[in-house]
């Protein structure tokens, strides 16, 4: 079953509100087995909402409204569907009481614009508001439907999950398409969106040749690397799971360890984890990443089972007194390992990881902005660790972008070290 959303709303347009709606919408619709290809944002305006309306209804079976409900002279939501629906607004006199009780229960008189939330258009059903005052609408279209809710997040979230949700099961199993979609993310770093897709072009070829189920798809997220989203359809849940877990495999044997973790997790969370199962101590140096690497682990709930501590070198004359770097050139492989090690042995830990390099705008020592040197150190017969030795990166992007992509760098440099030992 296609079903569209619609949202609703001149400050969405204006990009004053963000539409967290339609996300949360898509995920559910999914999960519900429905295919959701078309999200639309129009503003308070009769005449659009009624064409976005018929637009939706035309390429498929659902459409659920999301904003427009309110006692204000722009909440036109209720109008636009009427219209589609060619049929006038009838006030429900249950639903101005349930709305002025509402008010009763705060201590306050309704004001009587209020009761423009109880019309409704003639042959649809209420959604009885249980958290603000507007109810949701289910408005049959001959064989398709208009759910309409709240724009309000919490409001909707609630009123989708306790009155569209079970309609919308009850119209699929009906249509004989009951069955759920699932998604599973796989997180890289390393490898670009272009060389990814090269890596697997051949299996998503095959998988189209056998009518695409499951479906992979890419995604570039900046900071977070390249996710790879593999989409199954199924009639259950462990059904779609086990077509997402053979297709997980497959692509894992292509494309190798750039693989970094699956959906939630993030590469200081799999550190940890790697961490953790070996029983090491972890003690990290930072010079253009200020602090970042350091940050972002002690975000991991724990990390001071594992994490020792940093040191934020910026200055050199740091690097030279502190962390027993060798005067001279401090963007340099060898002074990256001295930090590593300088940090490792300041914090009495059993790895140390450090980050040297350039973040621009100006170059520094004659070596470019984006230059980063990371380096990992570490005691062979004490850790099995070993020296880990040291890697020099030429980063991309501007200042801020060369600090954030050393910093997951980094870490994925210490992942890949870690999964090499435990092999």
């Amino acid at each position: 079953m296609r079903v569209e959303v619609l949202a609703v709303g001149t400050e969405l347009l204006l990009g004053q509100i963000v539409n967290t709606n339609a996300a949360w919408l898509g995920d559910q619709l999914a999960a519900a087995g429905a295919d959701c290809n078309f999200h639309q944002v129009t503003g308070d305006n009769h005449t659009r909402i009624v064409m976005a309306l018929r637009d939706a209804l035309a390429r498929g079976e659902g459409v659920i409204v999301c904003g427009g409900l309110g006692p204000t002279h722009d909440d036109i939501t209720r109008e636009a569907i009427a219209e589609v629906m060619n049929v006038p607004l009838v006030r429900d006199e249950a639903v101005v009481a349930r709305i002025r009780s509402m008010f009763e229960g705060r201590g306050r008189s309704m004001p009587e614009v209020n009761a423009r939330q109880a019309d409704v258009p003639r042959g649809a059903s209420v959604i009885d508001q249980a958290l603000g005052t507007a109810p949701g609408l289910i408005c049959g279209v001959g064989r398709k439907v208009i759910y309409a809710l709240p724009g309000v997040p919490y409001e909707m979230t609630e009123m989708f999950t306790r009155g569209v949700l079970p309609d919308l099961r009850r119209r699929m199993t009906e249509r004989g398409e009951a069955g759920v979609v699932l998604s599973r993310v796989l997180r890289t770093w390393g490898l670009s969106e272009s060389a990814l897709a090269e890596l697997l072009q051949a299996r998503i070829a095959t998988l189209d040749l056998e009518g695409a189920n499951p479906t992979i798809a890419f995604l570039a997220s900046g900071m977070e690397g390249i996710k790879v989203r593999i989409t199954a359809k199924a009639v259950d849940s462990p059904s779609a799971a086990h077509l997402i877990d053979n297709e997980e495999r497959e692509i894992r044997q292509l494309v190798g360890d750039v693989v970094f973790g699956v959906d939630g997790e993030t590469m200081e969370s799999v550190v940890a984890g790697l961490l953790e199962h070996r029983g090491l101590t972890l003690a990290v140096a930072e010079s253009l990443t200020g602090g970042m690497v350091a940050s972002r682990l002690v975000a991991v709930p724990g990390a001071s089972r594992w994490f020792r501590g940093g040191v934020v070198a910026y200055d050199s004359a740091v690097k030279y007194e502190l962390l027993g770097v060798p005067e001279g050139p401090v963007v340099t492989r060898d002074a990256a390992s001295a930090m590593a090690e300088g940090a490792r042995r300041a914090l009495r830990a059993d790895v140390g990881l450090a980050l040297s390099g350039v973040a621009g705008p100006d170059e520094q020592e004659g070596r470019a902005p984006g230059t980063v040197m990371i380096a990992l150190a570490g005691e062979p017969g004490g850790t099995g660790v070993g020296s880990g030795g040291a890697v020099e990166l030429h980063l991309p992007g501007d200042r801020e972008r060369v600090r954030q992509y050393a910093t997951t760098s980094a870490l994925d440099l210490l992942r890949r070290h870690l999964m090499g030992r435990d092999r």
